[in-house]
């Protein structure tokens, strides 16, 4: 039997049910009233959020395939991974990452250094946005997951809560960040220590030049960015700009795969601090002149590392760390004493005032050798002094009731590599995840993380900037 209907019966039908259809899409003015009152939904008007830890999946192999496709924006040869800021390299693949932003259905914008957005917009956009992101920048012959996990599996989080038909209460945005790495102009973290407001960093990049004298606007016109070179305050965020903003990462170190451990929660970022010293004596015919009659820099300048290496043993702290990364001889001849030394000192700690002591104690000692040697200490510089970071409360409870519920063993522990997290956490409420990365190997090619353990990775922040969002 076939039912038949008349146009007039069909338009009755529609205008029935209209009612129904209109009170899906418009809220009860006097439950949003008490919503916004509370600051609690009293229903959730776009999803269910309990079941949206069952039904998280992660596509493993198209996530797999991106990082393998970005990493051929390289301008060295697989397995090595070079991507400088501004090159040819890097403007490609920030083409790229924005690409699949807007796949993935965010809406993309740039800031004037080029600080890459994509936001998911949530039901209440008013609230202040939930982030997370990372930087796709890479040294010199690294390796292809530093950073890039955080970016990739960022947009890759948004794709699985997006599958799992969730709805953000906050909006949730991922940042590409300009410049995680010092490579070109010497600056770590530039994208998010101008969004943190560093009007010192502003200023100074007026002068900054690379090591073939292009200065940082003349290059970051070139990749499209800085139309006003005058001015760079619309790149500062305020205090507040963010409710929370998570980072995924490799750890970078080898705790997590030794220990067996799928993820690591992290508490603090230890903040490092950037020494320049020069040395200067006379030099001179490595067979000519005699022993007693030289005031060789180059021996100062081992002195120096030295030093470096028995104030931070002697600090009592295994957080504690220091490294002299250059150290330079001129003019550099077998046959010729040094008469300028350069040494350029990363020294880093959870504690700000430890790490500060031991500055100190590097100073003095400066002093003391050139003296000794009856050389002149011509240069020691603070480059850079940056406080650490305290993760948040909130976010380490939220970091850690996901794990629990995805059955994910996890680790409270410190990051001692710094991230663009410790600069956002002047903007905002901070937290880190990290994973594993086989046998700790980091910027260098043979860095490597797993496909499962990055799927549970992905699935961490995914759940974690789920519950960020509905608070």
């Amino acid at each position: 039997m076939s039912l038949k209907f008349s146009h007039s019966a069909i338009i009755v039908l529609f205008l029935c049910s209209f009612p129904a259809i209109l009170a899906d899409e418009e809220e009860d003015p006097t439950i949003k009233t008490m919503e916004d009152f509370s600051g609690y939904p009293i229903h959730e008007p776009h999803s269910s959020f309990q079941n949206t830890v069952s039904s998280l999946s992660v596509d493993t192999q198209s996530l797999q395939k991106q990082i393998d496709e970005l990493s051929t924006f390289s301008d060295t040869p697989a397995p090595s991974v070079t991507r400088i800021l501004y090159s040819d390299k890097d403007v490609l693949a920030r083409r790229f990452i924005k690409n699949l932003m807007g796949l993935s259905g965010l809406s993309v914008r740039e800031d004037a250094i080029g600080n890459i957005f994509g936001r998911w917009e949530g039901y209440n956009p008013d609230l202040s946005a939930v982030g997370t992101g990372s930087h796709i920048d890479a040294i010199p012959y690294s390796g292809k997951y530093d950073g890039v996990v955080g970016v990739l599996g960022a947009i890759e989080a948004i794709n699985v809560l997006k599958r799992s038909g969730f709805k953000p209460k906050r909006s949730l945005e991922v940042i590409l960040f300009t410049s995680e790495e010092p490579t070109r102009f010497g600056i770590s973290c530039l994208g998010s220590r101008l969004m943190a407001g560093s009007k010192a960093l502003a200023n100074a990049l007026k002068t900054t030049v690379d090591g073939q004298n292009i200065s940082f606007f003349d290059a970051a016109q070139s990749a499209g960015y800085t139309k006003d070179e005058g001015d760079l305050s619309s790149v500062f965020l305020e205090k507040g700009s963010y409710s929370a903003f998570v980072e995924l990462h490799i750890e970078q170190g080898p705790i997590l795969e030794d220990e067996g451990i799928s993820i690591g929660i992290v508490t603090a970022i230890a903040a490092p601090a950037s020494i320049k010293v020069d040395f200067q004596g006379n030099g001179g015919h490595a067979g000519a002149v005699l022993m007693p009659n030289r005031n060789d820099v180059g021996l100062a300048a081992a002195e120096l590392a030295l030093a470096v290496e028995r104030y931070v043993l002697e600090s009592g702290s295994i957080d504690t760390v220091g490294t002299v990364g250059i150290l330079e001889l001129h003019p550099g001849a077998i046959n010729s004493i040094p008469s300028k030394s350069h040494l350029e000192i990363d020294t880093r700690d959870i504690d700000e005032e430890r790490r500060n002591i031991v500055i100190e104690k590097i100073h003095q000692s400066a002093i003391t050798i050139a003296s000794k040697r009856g050389a002149n200490l011509s240069e020691f510089k603070i480059v850079n002094q940056d406080p650490p970071a305290l993760s948040d409360k909130s976010i380490l409870e939220a970091m850690e009731a996901s794990s629990k519920e995805l059955n994910l063993t996890h680790k409270f522990m410190i990051s001692r590599a710094y991230h663009d997290s410790l600069f956002m956490a002047r903007v905002s409420p901070m937290g880190m995840i990290f994973i594993p990365c086989y046998k700790g190997y980091s910027h260098k090619p043979e860095e490597y993380a797993s496909s499962q353990d990055i799927s549970n990775g992905v699935k961490v922040l995914a759940l974690t900037l789920a519950k960020l969002s509905l608070q």
